[in-house]
């Protein structure tokens, strides 16, 4: 089994890749295939085309993406939605054209509207106005989906997409202004402990609800919903409703969240809100009783999944700050 693995480098497709070559140090036939962004451009249709074409895959799983929080999505509308919708549709179309028949392209609980039922079942798609601070990104999700469920109902493969929640864990993006809340927080966190900072300042109200998935158990959702009988898989998938959410199904408030973190730091200073800066959507958790239905349930508590995730980065933080 020949399998490509776009977007390697980054935190899900690194915990995947993970996986995989364990499976194969264990005995399994896996030929695993790998590109790193200068090898190639994923945004480019005839670089995707001819590397598909060459290598020809038995199954491809897209993590590759362009990703941020709030700050980075407000800022940088144009790039998420254009790089996006240029990756999706290039890896997805030249990957049939190769005869791919086999492929899961991850997605994001952003795809829900702002105003979506809670938990947010997968039906709940495009019942409602998105949430505005990441709607370009949202959309190009969006399309990702919609594409699979078309080249599956047109041409008969077996285009698979799952929905995780907020991830977190080894690999994540630590930097000051383009990263999600919880690596955000462990950096804001871990430097105000360690100068002896009095106060530390999070954004919004901090009532927002989050749900968090560690990216190990993202991972193996991933490999589990990929290699999952068909029979299994279309018992518990409706027609035209190709996407899976993942997720623990648990949430809390950032404040909660920030005070978690601060235990985990070290820090003992005061934690205040700054309710100039948007909240985003109050709640976003993930209906996952299909995945459940399916055999399958988170197994990283958040408490030690923030710990393991603290743990590595005290070992990379000198190569996060560089």
């Amino acid at each position: 089994m020949k399998i490509f693995v776009a977007g390697h480098r980054g935190m899900v497709g690194g915990a995947i890749l993970r996986r995989l070559e364990a499976r194969k140090a264990a005995g399994e036939d896996l030929e695993l295939v790998t590109r790193t962004s200068s090898e190639l451009d994923l945004t480019s249709q005839a670089a995707v085309r001819d590397f598909m074409a060459s290598e020809k895959p038995d199954q491809v799983i897209l993590a590759a993406a362009r990703v941020g929080g709030i700050h980075a999505n407000n800022t940088y509308p144009a790039q998420f939605i254009y790089e996006n919708l240029m990756i999706e549709c290039n890896v997805i179309h030249q990957a049939f054209a190769a005869g791919v028949k086999s492929l899961l392209q991850l997605g994001s609980s952003c795809i829900y509207p702002k105003e979506a039922p809670q938990p947010m079942a997968e039906d709940a798609l495009l019942t409602g106005p998105l949430e505005p601070t990441n709607e370009p990104y949202a959309i190009a999700k969006i399309a990702g989906i919609k594409l699979c469920e078309s080249y599956n109902r047109q041409y008969g493969v077996d285009y698979r997409s799952v929905m995780p929640t907020n991830l977190y864990g080894p690999g994540d993006n630590f930097h000051p202004e383009n990263s999600h809340v919880l690596p955000a927080l462990i950096r804001r966190f871990h430097e105000a402990a360690q100068a002896g900072t009095e106060e530390v300042m999070i954004w919004g109200s901090g009532r927002p609800r989050r749900e968090f998935l560690h990216v190990d158990d993202m991972a193996e959702a991933s490999l589990y919903v990929l290699g999952l009988d068909r029979e299994i898989y279309d018992a518990n998938t409706e027609p035209m409703l190709s996407h899976i959410n993942v997720g623990t199904g648990v949430d809390h408030s950032i404040m909660e969240l920030a005070q978690m973190v601060a235990k985990v730091t070290g820090f003992e200073g005061r934690i205040t809100n700054d309710p100039s800066k948007p909240d985003g959507t109050m709640r976003k958790l993930m209906n996952v009783d299909r995945l459940a239905d399916m055999g399958w349930k988170a197994a990283i508590p958040l408490e030690e999944g923030l710990a393991s995730t603290y743990r590595w980065y005290l070992d990379n933080v000198e190569s996060i700050r560089a």
